[in-house]
């Protein structure tokens, strides 16, 4: 079974356009976990423009699914999480001034900086995964880090989905292929929505968990929050 992640970022966006409390993100998880989603995502930046660190320490207590935490493993975001101690920690290379993550990992380039880090996080008990593009040889090198997963960045594959190119997801497939086989859990996220999340799933093996953002809010302004969740988990079923 496919695991269902909701990000609640854009909901900390909406909140902090107002500079009030409302819409409140404890609150907002605490739903999303009773519509039915299987965890909840966050990615807290430096700026905090949209999650920010204190939100990280509120929603601990509160999350009783699957907790992920995202974020670029500078010494701020590592210290948070262990303090934190979600369920999962996933690694993305973002520049500071990036709008949304828009690639995932060198995992050769960066080989002895990602075991370090994520040696850090395994010795405090939380699962690792690195976000990564869809080639085979950063898998191979995601396997060399020892993380526990990897999360393929979907960007690329949603775009061309959106054409009518249903070839964009054999790479994605030749890719969780080779990480069933190095051991290595496959995660995804990024530009996944209602539009192509059942072609996704149906076409990646062993695929454990979906984290989506943007997409289920924005469908959720028409069509509400608990029937978006419930539609997204019929569709990974």
């Amino acid at each position: 079974m496919t695991k269902l992640s909701v990000n609640i970022n854009k909901i900390a966006t909406l909140r902090n356009s107002r500079g009030g409390d409302i819409p409140n993100v404890v609150q907002f998880a605490k739903d999303v976990q009773r519509f039915g989603a299987e965890g909840v995502t966050i990615h807290p930046r430096p700026d905090e423009r949209h999650i920010r660190y204190q939100d990280a320490r509120d929603l601990k207590p509160e999350v009783y699914t699957e907790y992920n935490i995202e974020g670029n493993p500078i010494k701020s975001f590592i210290d948070l999480v262990l303090e934190v101690k979600p369920t999962q920690v996933t690694l993305v290379p973002d520049a500071e001034d990036a709008i949304t993550s828009n690639a995932g990992w060198d995992t050769i380039k960066h080989t002895d900086f990602l075991v370090d880090v994520i040696k850090e996080f395994k010795n405090n008990g939380i699962r690792t995964s690195i976000f990564v593009d869809p080639v085979l040889k950063q898998i191979e090198g995601a396997k060399k880090t020892g993380t526990d997963r990897i999360e393929l960045y979907t960007e690329s594959f949603a775009y061309q989905y959106g054409l009518g190119n249903k070839e964009a997801v054999k790479p994605y497939s030749d890719c969780a292929l080779l990480a069933n086989k190095l051991g290595l859990g496959v995660n995804a996220g990024h530009d996944l929505s209602l539009d192509n999340i059942e072609f996704f799933k149906q076409n990646i093996s062993g695929l454990l968990e979906v984290s989506i953002g943007h997409a289920l809010i924005a469908e959720s302004l028409y069509l509400g929050v608990e029937n978006v969740i419930q539609m997204y988990l019929r569709k990974l079923k």
